[in-house]
């Protein structure tokens, strides 16, 4: 009889367990991401979503503001976000993240650059930092090119013009999505024209335009700085399996860079580019996915070569 009771609680333990696991697997199934419509991001959202489909997971990515990102991710409407940029999003960070309700996960990538840029032949004719700006005013038509409204970079330069920093109040923030700053950066370029613009690495943008970053703005933008992976309250705790990844996730610059100079220059999707330069590189996916299960339970490494 005790042999039986043990059996049937074995059992119930065992039905418990399964039932369990079938409640986090419907719960946390489908992963919600945002994109602020930056190249990079793109990359990493990519390579997640590539890994989250080969482990029976289903992404899914919403392209959306800094701020209603950050919002999202407070009220449980997005679980993900690999696009904190640090120090860059100080102001967001200190809102969200350090009041509690939006958690900093990860570190996913180190020794990025994001500041003001110019040409090469503006750094050549004088202009190396933000106070040279202003000696050069007519030159630049007083003009600032941002990203997207709402940024916390452009924020950033929108104080500098409030405060009249570097004599530039009488400047403007041109603010436009990524694409069209690029476009922009890429007429002034053809004719040698003077242009001031918002600039990162990684990012394609430092193979397709001979450029240079200013010194000067590191009190808004830091000399270097980090980009880590944030999360909603509770995700971590609620969709471990999914956490761990997300943990383990780690990005170099060299990687990033050549994914987007792939999809740029070969004129193929991100998603395409990602799933190539993973196969030539399948070593990754052993840090990527240490300790990861598949939805089912399965080995995730062995389900990932498998998808390769």
């Amino acid at each position: 009889m005790n042999r039986i009771n043990a059996l049937l609680a074995g059992g119930l333990l065992l039905a418990a367990t399964t039932f369990q696991a079938q409640a986090e697997d419907t719960s946390c199934s489908t992963v919600k991401m945002a994109d602020p419509g930056w190249s990079d991001i793109a990359v990493t959202n990519g390579i997640t979503a590539f890994l989250l489909d080969g482990m029976g997971y289903k992404s899914k990515i919403d392209t959306l503001a800094v701020p209603i990102i950050f919002g999202g991710l407070k009220d449980g409407l997005v679980d993900v976000f690999m696009g904190n940029w640090m120090p860059a999003q100080q102001a967001h960070y200190d809102k969200f993240v350090k009041s509690g309700d939006v958690v900093q996960l990860a570190k996913n990538l180190d020794g990025t650059e994001f500041t003001l840029a110019v040409p090469d032949y503006v750094w050549n004719a004088g202009v190396k930092d933000y106070a040279d700006l202003s000696k050069f005013a007519d030159k630049f038509d007083k003009k600032i090119y941002g990203i997207g409204s709402g940024a916390p970079a452009n924020q950033s330069l929108q104080e500098i013009i409030s405060k009249n920093e570097f004599d530039l109040g009488q400047w403007k923030l041109v603010e436009s999505s990524e694409q069209a700053m690029l476009s922009e950066v890429g007429r002034a370029v053809k004719r040698e024209r003077f242009i001031t613009f918002l600039g990162w690495t990684p990012h394609p943008m430092n193979v397709q335009f001979k450029m240079k970053y200013l010194t000067g703005g590191e009190k808004h933008f830091g000399a270097s700085g980090s980009v880590y992976t944030l999360t909603r309250k509770g995700f971590a705790q609620a969709c471990p399996n999914v956490g761990l990844l997300l943990s383990n996730l780690r990005f170099t610059q060299e990687m990033e860079n050549s994914i987007m100079a792939a999809a740029l220059t070969k004129k193929g999707s991100t998603a395409e580019a990602v799933q190539a330069w993973i196969k030539a590189n399948p070593q990754v996916l052993e840090q990527w996915l240490q300790g990861v299960k598949t939805l089912d339970g399965g080995e995730a490494l062995a389900a990932l070569k498998t998808k390769l």
